[in-house]
């Protein structure tokens, strides 16, 4: 049997562990781990990267959000199997040094941060969707952003913040 990149091997009907290679934030990690695991488990539980937040466990609200080989992704249902081989950036390898990525600026400084939880998830889901559309207009930020709720209700904070991230990224590239 082969699902994604990692061959299962089965042991009298069960599946044995593999052994998966990321690059996490920078760093090559192997982990050896039954391959559907999820994603949000090895990165929190193995890498100790508590960033990606356990939400809902269904994928429907993005507090576990990271990004794989730059694209928006749902840890919570992302196998660890369907990793291997893949760069992983969470929350914590956002910023470089003490500078904060220019997303996680425009939230701070727009105030788009409540509670917190919801938080890096919807700053990597920003960052794809920058990557996809630098400048988006306010339709393609609704529908891009719909799988990430805020419990706290904080869209105005945010929806201003993804604007101001927008225009200092392309100031940014245009200087």
């Amino acid at each position: 049997m082969h699902i994604g990149p990692v061959n299962l091997w089965f042991d009298g009907g069960s599946i044995m562990d593999v052994t998966v290679t990321l690059t996490v934030n920078g760093i090559e990690r192997t982990i050896t781990t039954h391959p559907a695991r999820p994603l949000l488990d090895v990165l929190r539980e193995e890498l100790h990267l508590t960033g990606a937040k356990y939400g809902c466990g269904e994928g429907r609200c993005g507090a576990c959000t990271v990004l794989m080989d730059g694209r928006q992704t749902l840890s919570c249902v992302t196998p660890v199997a369907m990793a291997d081989k893949k760069t992983i950036t969470t929350i914590e390898g956002l910023a470089r040094g003490d500078s904060l990525h220019p997303v996680q600026q425009a939230f701070l400084d727009e105030g788009a941060i409540q509670c917190g939880y919801c938080t890096p998830g919807m700053i990597l889901s920003t960052v794809a969707l920058l990557k996809n559309s630098p400048q988006p207009t306010d339709e393609q930020i609704t529908e891009w952003m719909n799988g990430n709720i805020c419990r706290c209700n904080g869209y105005t904070k945010i929806l201003n913040a993804i604007r101001r991230a927008a225009t200092q990224i392309t100031e940014v590239k245009i200087s």
